[in-house]
């Protein structure tokens, strides 16, 4: 690559164990697996590693995931008992994990190493399609469950020289997050309203706009109906805080499981491929 600074990316991470599965509930995500398809055809050359700020995982303070063979998270509940055997085998990353807190802890923010944290669905319904042969180091850092968005910025400022190091961040959550609404068509116009300030925020506002914007999420129009709670939210603000860079969109739906629509984000540009 002749650009070796690494884009940042938010991914729409879709349900559940969805890469594992069969049938009709997995047509649902056939536009979300080309993206990321396209997504690994963009990378181009392999990352070193994968750092993933995942919408599933929670802490009192921030976490980081530093086991060498991390077991698996099945936190999702109805679906055939066979996907709770399901494995995604992608090794760890120690060295990768200590890097994360030292860069954390030069910001003045804490980070606690977790040995026996697994891959959630968060993780490894992204990493299958993304990164099949399983083989591209894993580490996973947590939400702080005091939910601030201007602390979840500075910690994806922190994290910005693992971009020139060879390591993509992914943010995964959802940019529509309500569950009871998903079960009829409540969802569809919340969905759609707070997907179009999403666009206007991380597509046309400049960098200043977006970091003030994204502080102030509970102001966009349908905020709260989009995010009753925002953990599927919080992944963008620290991936988003790639400030000067572009911001453009990998994956858009207006007919997600029926109508609701759902966007994922990408900041700063493609690398270039030698």
């Amino acid at each position: 690559m002749t650009d070796s600074r690494l884009p940042t990316y938010f991914i729409s991470h879709g349900g559940g164990p969805w890469p594992y599965m069969t049938g009709e509930f997995r047509r649902n995500f056939d536009v979300l697996e080309k993206s990321l398809l396209d997504m690994r055809a963009e990378l181009g050359s392999t990352p070193k590693a994968v750092l993933v700020v995942s919408g599933h995982w929670e802490e009192e303070g921030l976490a980081i995931s530093s086991g060498a063979k991390p077991g698996m998270v099945y936190d999702y509940h109805g679906f055939p008992e066979y996907l709770y055997h399901i494995t995604y085998n992608a090794p760890g990353a120690p060295a990768l994990a200590k890097r994360v807190r030292q860069l954390l802890r030069a910001s003045g923010i804490e980070a606690a190493l977790d040995p026996t944290r697994g891959y959630d669905h968060g993780t490894f319904s992204v990493m299958k399609p993304l990164y099949p042969d399983e083989d591209i180091p894993v580490v996973q850092l947590s939400l702080d469950i005091g939910y601030d968005p201007a602390l979840h910025i500075k910690v994806g400022r922190a994290l910005a020289p693992l971009r020139e190091e060879g390591i993509l961040i992914i943010g995964s959550g959802l940019s529509y997050h309500n569950l009871s609404a998903m079960r009829g068509t409540g969802g569809y116009e919340p969905s759609r309203r707070f997907d179009a300030w999403l666009q206007e925020t991380l597509i046309h506002s400049p960098p200043e706009k977006r970091i003030e914007r994204l502080i102030e999420w509970e102001r966009a129009p349908a905020a709260r109906a989009a995010h009753p709670r925002e953990d599927h939210l919080l992944p963008l603000m620290v991936v988003g805080a790639a400030e000067d860079e572009p911001g453009a969109v990998t994956y858009h739906q207006k007919d997600f499981a029926g109508g609701l629509t759902a966007s994922s984000f990408r900041f700063g540009d493609v690398p270039t491929i030698n």
